[in-house]
């Protein structure tokens, strides 16, 4: 056997190994999105008391497929969380990039700590906005 099919063996034995546990980790995660979006409204301008309103769809991504239940289970609080998060928020909060990514965060962090309350596990992965409009 030459020294380059020795080698290209040896990196394809490598990228299968690398392929088979990226593919077992994907599995290991599953998703719950909240239905229906969470809309909701914020102060425009503190001195004038204009609103506007924001809606957002959330997906939130748990460790096990079987978690999928359990969140479903605290969903409407997680739901509050949420709408109490984004309701409060600033309007540069609302529209700035960097505002838009503290929220998710602060919503991420407050459903962790919910379902540690709730559960005793932080069974929340990571909170995803995958539709974000706002007026």
């Amino acid at each position: 056997m030459t020294l380059q099919r020795w080698l290209f063996s040896i990196l394809l034995l490598f990228s299968l190994t690398l392929f088979s546990a990226s593919a077992a980790r994907a599995q290991d995660v599953a998703y719950y999105g909240f239905e229906p979006d969470i809309i909701t409204n914020f102060i425009k301008d503190k001195e004038e008391y204009r609103l506007g309103f924001i809606r957002v769809a959330v997906e939130v991504m748990v460790d096990n497929p079987q978690n999928v239940s359990v969140v479903e289970h605290h969903a409407p609080l997680l739901r509050d969380a949420f709408i109490q998060i984004l309701s409060t928020a600033s309007e540069q909060q609302i529209r700035t990039m960097t505002g838009r990514d503290q929220l998710r965060l602060k919503c991420f962090e407050q459903a962790q700590r919910l379902m540690a309350k709730e559960t005793g596990s932080t069974v929340i992965k990571q909170v995803i906005f995958t539709k974000y409009i706002y007026q």
